[in-house]
């Protein structure tokens, strides 16, 4: 299966199309947490919530070195910690944006995660080192999804964990009304908002060329991941994706 990744206009290879994902999120930052709540309706917060409730039996460890990747202004973030222990080990969160990152770290610095600003593709950590990974509508942004599964595996111990929530189009009556919206309302709200038309214009672009459910699962067995699955979230609006590096 050829490997696809984020398709930005413009990008014309995989280094370009990284520079222009990381442009489009610093140029939003400031804005970027009333979008989602806005767009969403809220129903974004309730997404963290239950993606970080499916991994309490991890986070619960104190011992447990945890990373959340494309970690954006925090949100997932501040979901894992409501989990953690009071003395546990840090979260890492992570991003290679920095506008987005010094964002997040105002919400969780002292309250027991630590920034670091990295690239997912070619992470500044150990193999075999993380017992769980997260990462909440970051993945679809990668320029490489196969070589970002794959670089996940590496630094996951054997029987790590892996959580990937994100977007996805769900079919019948409500995807099509679902399609109007994010095709045509989201993108008109994002430009009145931000004041910029690119990156909500990218967003319903990147979602429709993002693999569907089915084609995932496959390139995450692909990757070395055992016990694959993806749950539905909002009649299918989002999903989570969870997979085990084999043992």
């Amino acid at each position: 299966m050829p490997a696809t990744g984020a398709k930005p206009i413009g990008a014309a290879d995989e280094a370009s199309a990284a520079q222009s994902v990381q442009r489009m999120f610093n140029s939003i930052a400031p804005r970027y947490d009333l979008l989602n709540h806005v767009l969403s309706a809220n129903v974004d917060r309730y997404w963290w919530w239950r993606t970080a409730r499916r991994f309490r039996a991890v986070l619960h460890k104190p011992d447990a070195a945890i990373l959340d990747i494309c970690c954006g202004t925090g949100d997932m973030t501040m979901a894992l910690l409501m989990h953690r222990p009071a003395d546990a080990r840090p979260i890492l969160a992570a991003d290679f944006a920095r506008a987005m990152l010094s964002r997040g770290a105002r919400k969780f610095t002292g309250r027991g995660a630590i920034a670091l600003e990295a690239d997912a593709l070619h992470l500044p950590l150990r193999s075999a080192s993380l017992d769980l990974i997260v990462t909440a509508f970051g993945f679809r942004n990668l320029a490489n999804y196969e070589a970002g599964l794959r670089e996940f595996h590496r630094v996951l111990k054997p029987g790590g964990r892996l959580g990937i929530l994100d977007f996805s189009e769900p079919g019948g009556l409500i995807g099509k009304a679902y399609a109007v919206y994010f095709r045509r309302v989201l993108p008109a709200i994002g430009r009145i908002i931000c004041g910029a038309d690119g990156p909500y214009s990218y967003l319903p672009a990147s979602v429709g060329s993002f693999p569907p459910p089915q084609q995932m699962l496959v390139l995450m067995q692909s990757a070395g991941y055992a016990e694959c699955n993806w749950q539905p979230y909002t009649f299918g609006i989002a999903g989570l994706y969870t997979a085990t590096r084999a043992l």
